[in-house]
């Protein structure tokens, strides 16, 4: 038996990619920009075309809600985010919030009322593209991130959050009031694509996640003196971005000799004051650290500190900031069992496996029991404007979910 729609998910997933700053050359919708504000408002009106009720949170998160028999019980949570990396994929986010409608439009288009409400959440800033750090939304939600921190961090033109924000037209003020309560959720379900090669390279159609790396973010600044680049002397220079780059040259070697699946990215740089013809006196990077092992994490944090810290000692100045850490994180183990039930009820083909990305799957474990749910990516692409899955391939994806959320609500799904 199969229950969503193809077509329909499609039409989700092609309308929303729409609303994107860089069309031709893949997906660029970061959060609070007007591609987002158009974004959400074209997601609210699906998620009402799907029967739900929708409204947005202090902090711009979109919910939508399918009322259930009993309101008063906590809902089942499906979602995921719909903000990007730069010339990134369409697929990346998106596909967890069309999940959640096709969920909820094969509620509605089979009449079936849960004993509990499902809610359908569109998140901000899982990817950090912005403001750093990333997981922005669920860490707000669940209280490990305090709304007032809105007003220290900042994107790259050195506009606050909490500035963007009012820009998009909410209060700063209110961003608290998105904090969840504890037992707000029942449970919070996810699907994403893999991002990785596994699946397609098996032939399977899903994988149910049981757990997720740990992941650090870090971000290193190197402080010199500006100078001009025919009258300053070699022997005299304070140059930024030769301490960034000695520093850099070392860092993959760290993730290479510590091993245990250890990986070690930088992925953006910045460099002041950017002049051809000017000695940089500031450089910023990121450091992306992750692993299985909380320890192999926290090693290569100070390891990558401690490279930092040597090269700024040759007259130099240093500042790291540590923007995320998340530890390794399990999922629910019955829920792990109940999602795996289905795919097979189905007729899938699936595994386990382990995420190597962070998802705000993470985040929520620890406030709600939590499953994620992986479908195929083609030849292994994600972040990129070739990131693709099939439309099909999705469709089984949402089949497992809508079996498990008709499970959690206490209602027999479609013969």
């Amino acid at each position: 038996m199969r229950y969503a729609d193809p077509a329909r998910i499609e039409a989700l997933i092609e309308g929303l990619d729409r609303f994107n700053a860089t069309p031709g050359q893949g997906t660029t919708r970061l959060t609070y920009s007007p591609e987002f504000r158009a974004a959400s408002d074209w997601l609210a009106a699906r998620m009402r075309d799907a029967g739900l009720t929708v409204r947005e949170d202090a902090v711009g998160n979109l919910w939508g809600r399918l009322e259930g028999r009993d309101p008063a019980l906590a809902p089942v949570v499906i979602g995921s985010h719909f903000d990007s990396v730069p010339h990134g994929g369409r697929f990346d986010g998106p596909a967890g919030v069309v999940a959640g409608i096709e969920v909820a439009a094969l509620f509605r288009q089979h009449g079936l009322t849960p004993g509990r409400p499902v809610e359908v959440i569109a998140m901000i800033e899982e990817e950090g593209a912005r403001f750093g750090g990333g997981l922005m939304a669920s860490r707000i939600l669940t209280g490990r991130m305090d709304a007032a921190r809105l007003h220290d961090i900042a994107d790259g033109a050195g506009v606050t959050a909490a500035e963007a924000l009012a820009a998009y037209g909410l209060d700063p003020a209110r961003a608290h009031q998105a904090r969840l309560a504890p037992g707000a959720i029942h449970v919070f379900l996810e699907l994403h694509i893999e991002q990785g090669p596994v699946l397609e390279a098996h032939g399977q159609d899903v994988a149910i996640v049981d757990r997720i790396v740990g992941l650090a973010q870090l971000k290193a600044t190197f402080r010199g003196q500006a100078g001009h680049a025919g009258t300053t002397p070699m022997a005299n220079r304070r140059d930024a971005l030769v301490g960034a780059v000695t520093a850099l040259a070392q860092l993959p070697d760290l993730a290479r000799r510590i091993g245990r699946d250890a990986v070690l990215t930088v992925g953006r740089m910045e460099v002041l004051p950017g002049g051809a013809n000017v000695i940089p006196d500031r450089v910023s990077f990121t450091v992306d650290i992750r692993a299985p092992e909380e320890g192999v994490v926290t090693d290569l944090i100070a390891q990558t500190r401690a490279v930092i810290e040597q090269v700024g000692g040759n007259g130099l100045g240093v500042e790291i900031e540590q923007q995320l850490f998340a530890a390794p994180t399990p999922l629910s183990a019955p829920l792990h069992a109940a999602l795996t039930r289905h795919a097979e009820r189905l007729g899938l083909q699936g595994r386990t496996m382990v995420s190597g990305a962070g998802h705000d799957a993470m985040i929520f474990a620890d406030f709600a029991p939590t499953g994620l749910v992986f479908v195929p990516s083609r030849d292994g692409i994600s972040h990129a404007p070739q990131e693709w899955t099939d439309f099909g391939q999705l469709a089984k994806g949402v089949d497992v979910l809508f079996l498990a959320a008709c499970e959690l609500t206490g209602v027999r799904p479609p013969a």
